[in-house]
């Protein structure tokens, strides 16, 4: 054991927490924090998890290097969400133009939907295009290809492998941006060929603007035969009923002049040949009756007096009368001159009679005129009644028969209405998607200049996340793993055994000759462990106890001197047993010789006394393990052993037995009887926790009391928060150059 040396710092305030655990309560206080916990993991992976790191490094660099560059390239559409009002008059964007994310997320699903790569797929016929695998790193070769080694053409189920094969590459490299806050949607292509990449984007979005307007016109397509249906048989029932209306118009004689319709499309108002004549016939009679009566009245005046209006009008009479006038003028000058009998007078006279004879006789003329007048315009007036009276008969029989007439015409009006409005909504449908398109390419695709990846930053970065998440899980593999003891805390929760206390894995200078210094960590660290060691029994420090540990070179016979050596110095007597005699190792610690021992008084020789040599430390004795017995388990199975620690405890204060590891081996369980109990030293990091455990059950088997245990080499970096911090007060700078000296 001479080589069990100790490294890094010991904090004496692990002691003081330590012997808290003694009663089983306080473990979590002396936990250290997680994230502490996770840096002490790293700190004791750290070259695993260095050499995975930079493996990881090395293998995204090696791989970025043998990429084939690749080209992207990119097109720019905008998506409305409701088509332009290219032939309205109000604007050109429509009014409700509020953003819809449900359409927006449906038209990013169908740019990246199957159907559309099977488009651009039979457009640019890559299914049966090599190059355009080879681009993408796919081998038609273990695809297949579209003819066989002979030419021969593959069957259907090889073409559509291969045709579901170049759908399936163009969906892995298709890329679907949106620019956030807008209706612009980015799309781009990467492969191995920068003219095939901006072939397959530009055709990408040509074809999805077809593909919307196909979609358009199918939506419509049911639609479409169900008025195409309805259409024709609204056609043959609006002939049908026209052909009725028609039919009984002529059968009735009823002939329609003229109609009009109201704005609901119905007839409101119609004129057949009957009303049309009626009309004209009374508008006739009404005027005969008119110049009966106007003839009746001259009629009337001319018998009544000489001369009335429309003589007085006659210009044949107005110049006679013009002309007797003249002459009875000159008659009368005459007569004032002359007597009646003058030649001249009696000229002129004759003359007057002969103009009046010429008056009356033309008076008589206009007389007989306007009787005649009168005569045929009271004969044409009583043909007009007659007539009128025939055609009233007429129209009065029409009207019966425009009863069903009206039927026949409200019949073909609903037909003509019903199949106008279907013809109407035919047409709309009809024409539904011949608008302009709601999607438009903004930026066409161009050709790359330079390959978009691989990227050899991002690359190492990926490598490098990837290495430390990697590196993580095997940093934890490994601590679930290794199921050693890593710092004090752990004692208490997983061996359900006091914590004595720790004793710090020194990293310069021999354990042993800094024992020799009382200021330095180790000293601190046994003394402490002497401290907690007295609460462990009713009478303080045990009588006598033995030090074991589940294997060797955990440190069980640096602990077993260094408490010897500790006891010692604080008055007592103590004597310092070397039990493990299948390897000894204390002498080599006080630098004397192993002849004699315990071996031999356990062979017989009862002399005890002369067995047991000095030390140099103050208070402390020692009995050497002795030759090496052909069966150490032989000799401890004996009642000697007891004997000894009996015959020992008459002159010793305490008996420290240092006692062979457990597993394995039969003595310890052996060497528990004789001794009020043991001191249970554990190597931190060292033996997994289920051999620890195998270790204690077999002392418990045999009812051996344990005191508690002692957690030894425990580094600096698991000393963690409570068992590193503010160790020293009281030495300063000189404990620590002690214990480098």
């Amino acid at each position: 054991m001479p080589s069990a040396t100790m490294r890094t710092e010991f904090d004496p305030r692990a002691s003081f927490g330590q012997s808290n655990s003694l009663g089983g309560a306080g473990d979590e206080s002396i936990s250290p924090p997680l994230l502490l916990q996770y840096w002490q993991i790293i700190v004791r992976w750290r070259w695993i998890i260095a050499g995975i790191i930079t493996a990881a490094l090395l293998t995204g660099l090696v791989a970025t290097l043998l990429m084939t560059p690749q080209y992207s390239s990119k097109t720019r559409i905008e998506i409305s969400r409701e088509q332009k009002n290219v032939t309205k008059v109000e604007g050109l964007e429509s009014g409700a133009t509020n953003r819809d994310l449900e359409f927006y997320a449906t038209q990013y699903s169908l740019l990246e939907a199957r159907s559309l790569a099977e488009r651009v797929s039979k457009q640019l016929k890559l299914a049966s295009n090599d190059a355009f695998f080879a681009a993408h790193g796919v081998s038609p070769a273990d695809k297949g290809s579209f003819f066989s080694k002979s030419g021969a053409a593959l069957s259907n189920t090889d073409r559509e492998k291969r045709e579901k094969l170049a759908a399936d590459v163009l969906l892995d490299h298709i890329s679907i941006a949106p620019i956030r806050g807008s209706s612009l949607v980015d799309v781009t292509y990467t492969c191995g060929d920068k003219n095939l990449a901006t072939s397959i984007v530009n055709t990408w979005t040509a074809q999805f603007i077809a593909s919307s307007m196909d979609r358009r016109f199918a939506s419509t397509s049911d639609a479409r035969t169900f008025l195409e249906n309805r259409l024709t048989e609204l056609r043959s029932k609006l002939e049908q009923s026209e052909r009725d209306l028609v039919n009984y118009a002529t059968e009735n004689g009823i002939v329609t002049l003229s109609k009009s319709q109201g704005a609901d499309g119905k007839t409101q108002s119609e004129k057949t040949l009957a009303s049309k004549d009626l009309e004209a016939i009374n508008e006739e009679l009404a005027k005969a009756t008119a110049d009966r009566i106007l003839a009746q009245s001259r009629t009337q005046q001319g018998n009544g007096r000489g001369a009335n209006s429309e003589a007085l009008g006659n210009l044949a009479i107005s110049s006679l009368r013009q002309k007797r006038a003249e002459i009875g003028a000159e008659y009368a000058k005459l007569m004032v001159q002359f007597e009646p009998g003058y030649p001249a007078a009696k000229a002129l006279s004759e003359q007057m009679q002969a103009l009046d004879r010429s008056i009356a006789m033309e008076e008589n003329r206009v007389s007989s005129s306007r009787s005649s007048e009168y005569r045929e315009a009271l004969s044409r007036e009583q043909q007009l009644s007659a007539q009128v009276s025939a055609l009233r008969k007429k129209f009065d029989v029409q009207q019966g028969d425009s009863i069903q007439y009206n039927i026949y015409q409200r019949e073909a009006d609903t037909n003509r209405q019903i199949y106008d409005a279907l013809l109407q909504r035919y047409k709309e449908i009809g024409v539904a998607g011949i608008g302009a398109n709601n999607v438009a390419i903004v930026d066409p695709a161009k050709v790359p200049d330079k390959p978009s990846g691989p990227k050899l930053l991002i690359n190492l970065l990926l490598a490098l996340l990837g290495g430390i998440g990697l590196s993580g899980l095997v940093a934890l593999a490994l601590e679930q793993i290794d199921e050693g003891l890593r710092e004090p805390g752990q004692v208490s929760r997983q061996l359900q055994i006091p914590l004595l206390g720790s004793v710090p894995d020194v990293e310069e200078g021999d354990s042993l000759e800094m024992l020799k210094d009382a200021k330095s960590v180790i000293s601190e660290a046994y003394l402490s462990i002497r401290s907690n060691l007295a609460f462990s029994t009713d009478h303080g420090i045990p009588k006598s106890f033995m030090v074991t540990s589940t294997r060797p070179a955990e440190g069980k016979s640096t602990t077993s001197f260094a408490l010897a050596a500790v006891l010692g110095r604080t008055g007592k007597r103590v004597i310092l047993i070397d039990a493990d005699m299948r390897s000894p190792s204390v002498h080599g610690f006080m630098g004397t010789s192993n002849t004699d021992g315990l071996s031999n008084y356990l062979s017989g020789n009862n002399d005890w006394k002369t067995l047991i040599s000095a030390s140099p430390v103050k208070g402390m004795h020692l009995m050497t393990a002795g030759p090496m017995p052909p069966s150490a388990g032989e000799l401890l199975s004996s009642d000697r052993m007891m004997s000894l620690i009996q015959q020992l405890g008459e002159h010793f204060d305490h008996i420290v037995i240092d006692s062979p590891p457990i597993l394995g081996l039969a003595d310890a369980p052996l060497l528990s009887r004789a001794v009020e109990g043991c001191v249970f030293v554990v190597e931190a990091e060292g033996v997994a926790l289920r051999g620890v455990k195998a270790s204690l059950s077999r002392l418990q088997s045999v009812n051996a009391h344990i005191f508690g245990a002692v957690l030894t080499k425990l580094k600096h970096r698991q000393s963690g928060y409570g068992y590193g911090y503010g160790y020293g007060y009281g030495y300063g700078k000189d404990q620590m150059s002690d214990a480098k000296n």
